[in-house]
């Protein structure tokens, strides 16, 4: 176990900071213009890919009592993004819309790799942050998910995801042989849906309607309204599609995250509604050491749903016999998900030895393949 002296040194959490190393490779690359656009995405799924292999496995535990005195490093790392972000994303933007010398296809792929940032960074530290106590903590992660036009997912994940992951009332736990493809534009509605339903319901149960000021929803509506005014302020029509394309991209890396993370992983239905409760064994468990530096541990999400309110740098890492493993981290595993035969080739038989192994007694898994099973009880 680490100890927390260790833990709460700076040079400990230096390997986290990673990620602010893609804005000055963002903004060179928007310098140079033509193929440099393209490092972002080369260096955040091709580039770690090898540095996993190169790095290895991590898995060490911190002492995951921990006080929050001892990790000022990493909660400074998730509190300082969103700024950064906002900056990069902005100046960005007022960037390709006043120079000469990027083409329009450059632009294009200068806001695909913004997008890849404020996706695989932005949301994900949106994540961490939305989970915690702290107010100002809170607001910075609705900023940043504003930013790509998805607020809802503060709802939806807090209210509904980690709540009925693993059963078919949870948009994002995808089915057993249900391709990325059809996922995709499920999940989108049905989590729109879902975060809204859940803070309707949750208002009406204080007799409120959910037109109450207290939705967040009309401050979801709110912050996304200004991100969209402020990007046609400063780029116009140009600078406006530039910043759809950037959260369009983002919301497209949170949905192949999501798709990978639970991956036919169901929690087994006792009868009348009722479920198992939540173990790690419902997620997909990656102990791959580089891209839980670039995801602050995202990849241990076994025990972020075991104990969905420890910080990042406190996440266990989860045998084999206690939480499915990747083969390979999100990196590989996301684009592997793009192309569903190989997705299906890699996943299906380990999705079956799961079962297996943890429930052996069920021995007809249409229900849950198709989410045909009850809903769960509110």
């Amino acid at each position: 176990m680490i100890a927390t002296q260790t833990l709460s040194r700076w040079q400990a959490a230096l390997p986290y900071w990673v990620s602010f190393l893609l804005i000055p490779l963002i903004w060179a690359t928007a310098f140079a213009g033509g193929w440099w656009v393209l490092l972002i995405p080369l260096s955040t799924w091709w580039a770690f890919a090898v540095l996993d292999r190169l790095t290895g496995l991590n898995l060490q535990n911190a002492d995951p009592e921990t006080p929050d005195d001892a990790l000022h490093w990493y909660i400074l790392l998730t509190k300082l993004w969103a700024p950064v972000q906002f900056v990069t994303l902005f100046g960005l933007i007022w960037y390709a819309t006043h120079s000469d010398h990027l083409s329009s296809w450059s632009k294009i792929g200068l806001f695909f790799g913004m997008g890849v940032i404020s996706g695989t960074i932005g949301i994900n530290y949106s994540h961490e942050l939305m989970h915690q106590k702290s107010r100002s903590e809170r607001w910075l992660g609705d900023l940043l998910l504003a930013m790509v036009l998805y607020s809802h997912f503060r709802s939806e994940h807090l209210l509904v995801h980690h709540r009925h992951v693993g059963t078919p009332r949870d948009p994002v736990t995808a089915r057993y042989n249900e391709g990325f493809h059809r996922f995709y534009p499920r999940a989108l509605w049905q989590c729109l849906i879902s975060a809204f339903r859940a803070e309707r319901d949750k208002l009406a149960r204080r007799d409120r309607p959910w037109t109450d000021s207290s939705n967040p929803f009309w401050r979801y509506w709110a912050l996304q309204g200004g991100m969209l005014a402020l990007a046609a302020l400063i780029g116009g029509w140009p600078g406006l599609a530039l910043f759809l394309l950037q959260a369009g991209i983002a919301i497209w890396q949170l949905e192949l995250v999501n798709y990978v993370e639970h991956y036919g992983l169901t929690r087994k239905h006792l009868g009348e509604g009722k479920y198992e409760h939540v173990l790690p064994r419902h997620s997909w468990n990656a102990s791959q050491k580089a891209s839980n530096w670039l995801l602050i541990n995202l990849q241990r999400h076994s025990d972020h749903h075991y104990k969905p309110n420890r910080r990042f740098p406190l996440l266990q890492n989860h045998a084999q016999e206690d939480a499915p493993q990747l083969p390979y981290g999100y990196p590989v595993m996301t684009i592997a998900a793009m192309f569903p035969p190989l997705w299906r080739r890699v996943m299906n038989p380990r999705v079956r030895a799961w079962r297996r192994h943890y429930y052996p007694e069920i021995t007809d898994w249409h229900p849950y393949n198709k989410a045909l099973n009850p809903g769960p009880r509110a």
